[in-house]
C-alpha cells in the first residue's frame, strides 16, 4: 500500500510538473508572438513613413498629416497589443514595464517629430506653431488612427496567431475599464500629462538617443503610478482607440477623464514652464 501511495504520488508530482512546464511553454510563446507581432507594426509603419517621404514634400502640410496618422496607427496598435499582453496573458508586472519602456524609446526614435497626441498638437497650437486650421486637420489625422487601430487589432487578433490571441477572441475581445472614480482618475491622466510633458519640454535641447531614453524613463514612471487607476494613458486619441470601447464610466466620464484630464495636464505644464522663465529673467535682473 505505502508502495502504491508513493507511485501515485510521484505520477502525480510528474502531471503538474508537466502541466507547468507545458504553461511555461504556452506563455513564452504568447510573448514571442506578442514581441513579432509589435515588431511587424513598428516595420510596417516605418516603411510606410519612407515611402511617404519619397512621394511627398518633406516639409508639406500633406506629409505632416499622413505622418501624424501612421505614427497615432502605430501607437495605437503597439498600446492595443501591450494591454493584451498585460490583461489576457497576465505577464509579470515588471516584464510590462520593461515592455513599456522599450516600445516609448522605439516611439520616439522612429516618429520624427509627430506626436500621435491630440493634446500636443493643442499645446503647439498655443506655442503658435500651428494654426488652428492645420493643429484640427492633425486631430483629425490622430483620431482617424485611432479608430482604424480599433478595427485592425481585432482583424490580426482573430488570425489565432497565440494562445492568447484566441482566448481574447473567445471573450469577445471584452475589456473592463480601471476607472472606478471619475474625478480621481481625471486627476491622474492630469498629473500623468504634466509630468510626460514637462519631460519632454525640460530635454528639447538633448540630442534625440538621449531624450528618448529621459522622456520614457518617465512615461514608464507614469505607468507604474497612475496605471492601475487609469491605465496611465494621458493621450486622448489613444484613449479613443484603447479605452472608450471597454465596460466601466459612461462616455462623459469617459470624456473628462481621458480627454480633459491630459489636456489640462499638458498645458498646466507649458503654462507653469513659461511663468517660470518669466520669474528667473525677473529675478536676475
Amino acid at each position: 500500500m505505502a508502495e502504491d501511495r508513493a507511485a501515485e504520488g510521484a505520477a502525480r508530482g510528474a502531471a503538474e510538473g508537466a502541466a507547468e512546464g507545458a504553461a511555461w511553454a504556452a506563455e513564452r510563446t504568447d510573448l514571442l508572438v506578442s514581441l513579432l507581432l509589435l515588431s511587424g507594426v513598428v516595420l510596417l509603419s516605418d516603411a510606410l513613413r519612407r515611402m511617404l517621404l519619397r512621394r511627398l514634400p518633406g516639409h508639406s502640410a500633406l506629409y505632416a498629416h499622413a505622418a501624424e496618422f501612421v505614427c497615432t496607427l502605430q501607437l495605437c496598435c503597439c498600446t492595443h497589443e501591450l494591454r493584451v499582453l498585460s490583461e489576457v496573458g497576465r505577464i509579470e508586472r515588471r516584464l510590462a514595464h520593461t515592455l513599456t519602456y522599450v516600445v516609448a524609446v522605439v516611439h520616439g526614435l522612429t516618429f520624427r517629430g509627430a506626436t500621435g497626441n491630440p493634446a500636443c498638437t493643442l499645446v503647439h497650437t498655443y506655442r503658435q506653431r500651428l494654426v488652428p486650421a492645420a493643429a484640427l486637420c492633425k486631430c483629425a489625422c490622430q483620431f482617424a488612427a485611432a479608430a482604424a487601430a480599433r478595427v485592425l487589432m481585432p482583424l490580426a487578433w482573430s488570425l489565432g496567431l497565440s494562445g492568447m490571441h484566441v482566448r481574447h477572441e473567445a471573450s469577445g475581445f471584452r475589456c473592463t475599464s480601471p476607472v472606478d472614480a471619475p474625478l480621481t482618475a481625471a486627476a491622474v491622466e492630469l498629473a500623468c500629462a504634466f509630468a510626460v510633458q514637462t519631460a519632454v519640454t525640460h530635454t528639447r535641447t538633448l540630442e534625440l538617443k538621449y531624450r528618448v531614453h529621459a522622456v520614457a524613463a518617465v512615461i514608464t514612471t507614469a505607468v507604474y503610478a497612475g496605471g492601475a487607476r487609469t491605465g496611465a494613458v494621458y493621450n486622448p486619441a489613444l484613449a479613443f482607440s484603447t479605452q472608450f470601447r471597454c465596460e466601466g464610466p459612461s462616455l462623459p466620464e469617459y470624456c473628462v477623464v481621458y480627454w480633459l484630464g491630459p489636456v489640462l495636464g499638458m498645458l498646466g505644464s507649458v503654462l507653469f514652464y513659461d511663468w517660470l522663465e518669466v520669474w528667473k529673467s525677473e529675478r536676475w535682473r
